[in-house]
């Protein structure tokens, strides 16, 4: 693995990204962006479902679930470029395999969320399990968020 991770270090990319001095703080606030965006429609679409909003749900759902997935591709692909530069380094931390885990376990919560609303439609409601999704999906979210800022400070 060590291997692995090491080879990710020498991509010719990779080397780009390390050699540059405006590339990587670019890449770094486009992560930041994809970050912000991501969690914001995430925290607005669960007070949604948890009735802080009296906007029709479904178009409100729909318009932020769009920005909210755009938002998480453009954090992988920062957040995956931010890695390749010391690989080895953040796979040996906790805080990163922590971080990796309850993204995991958020994109768990939205597919039980999904499948939820998309069976029994219970997501304009507060009541329920669809409120239990929504509050454990602000957690883990905001949990994703403490963990990536702890990377940058061990």
């Amino acid at each position: 693995m060590a291997e692995f991770l090491a080879g990710i270090e020498q991509l010719a990319l990779v080397r780009g990204l390390k050699a540059s001095f405006v590339a990587y703080p670019i890449v770094n606030a486009l992560h930041i962006m994809s970050i912000g965006a991501l969690l914001t429609s995430v925290a607005l679409m669960d007070f949604s479902v948890l009735g802080a909003f009296s906007l029709p749900h479904a178009p409100f759902v729909a318009l932020l679930r769009r920005v909210a997935l755009g938002a998480f591709g453009g954090a992988i692909i920062t957040g995956a470029l931010l890695f390749s530069v010391k690989a080895g380094t953040y796979a040996a931390m906790p805080v990163f395999l922590a971080k990796m885990t309850l993204i995991l376990l958020a994109g768990a919560n939205f597919l039980a969320f999904t499948r939820l609303t998309r069976t029994s439609g219970v997501a304009g409601s507060a009541g329920g399990i669809a409120a239990v999704l929504a509050v454990i999906s602000l957690g883990l979210w905001t949990c994703v968020l403490f963990a990536g800022r702890f990377i940058g400070f061990l």
